[in-house]
């Protein structure tokens, strides 16, 4: 065989047995995802898609409808929820195991430039919300329901019935409110709040605090198991710490 024919043979050959191995190594992985980790997955997911060969596709929806997408048998590879609903996915054998990946606490948000809310104590808490006129807060939802207990315990719950207004789960961030001038403040996930342009927000004293704990939850079956536990070990490694707290979220 000529020379050349002989190198083109080889080097034929080599592209032909790299394509296949090619092709098995990139895959797509079904991530579904509830609003308080949007911006912080979407931005996590950028960074793991440009250092493997792996698509993730996310599917954005409130907690509550991933559960029941879950248990009702629908197909997925990772799950984002809090650690107490993925180990009751677990429990069910809907999830295989459970891994942490972030810290999320409860703040108050204003808009930007108008004066912040004393977070300092639980007293100037109080203070802060009997001083505005109007107030917003998710109904249904971990941090809403959780303000309803400040309330009760700061004893304002009868002055602050009448100014606030409760945003059904699934239908926004609560501080858009604020942001159009329907609220003065806002309480919600500190990853919601820093969501809104033109927001400020800060956490609840650790006295008044409430922190929720995100976990992925691999499934019993993902497509392609071990690009889904390469995604789940990113979403818990170190890289994805610098991105947690500019979502003001903290590592678990």
């Amino acid at each position: 065989m000529h020379p050349i024919l002989r190198v083109l043979t080889v080097v034929g050959l080599g592209l032909a047995a790299a394509l296949p191995a090619a092709n098995a190594v990139a895959a797509e992985i079904k991530l579904m995802c509830p609003a308080p980790m949007r911006t912080t997955i979407v931005d996590l997911v950028e960074q793991f898609e440009r250092k493997s060969p792996h698509k993730v596709t996310i599917v954005h929806t409130p907690s509550r409808m991933i559960i029941e997408r879950i248990t009702g048998g629908e197909a997925f590879d990772v799950s984002i929820l809090t650690a107490e609903a993925t180990d009751a996915l677990v429990k069910q054998g809907k999830v295989a195991r459970r891994t942490d990946i972030a810290r999320s606490s409860i703040g108050l948000g204003v808009r930007a430039g108008t004066p912040k809310p004393d977070v300092s104590s639980a007293e100037g808490v109080k203070r802060s919300l009997l001083a505005v006129k109007t107030f917003a807060r998710n109904e249904g939802a971990e941090s809403g329901k959780h303000m309803l207990a400040v309330f009760e315990r700061l004893g304002i719950t009868e002055e602050m019935k009448a100014k606030t207004k409760a945003m059904p789960v699934g239908t926004g961030y609560v501080a858009e409110l604020v942001a159009r001038g329907e609220a003065e403040m806002a309480a919600q996930q500190m990853p919601e709040l820093k969501a809104v342009p033109g927001i400020d927000s800060s956490p609840l004293p650790p006295e008044l605090q409430l922190i929720i704990v995100f976990s992925a939850g691999l499934s019993p079956s993902p497509v392609d198991r071990k690009a889904s536990e390469e995604l789940v070990a990113f979403l818990s490694s170190a890289d994805a710490a610098s991105v947690l707290k500019a979502k003001g979220l903290d590592p678990p």
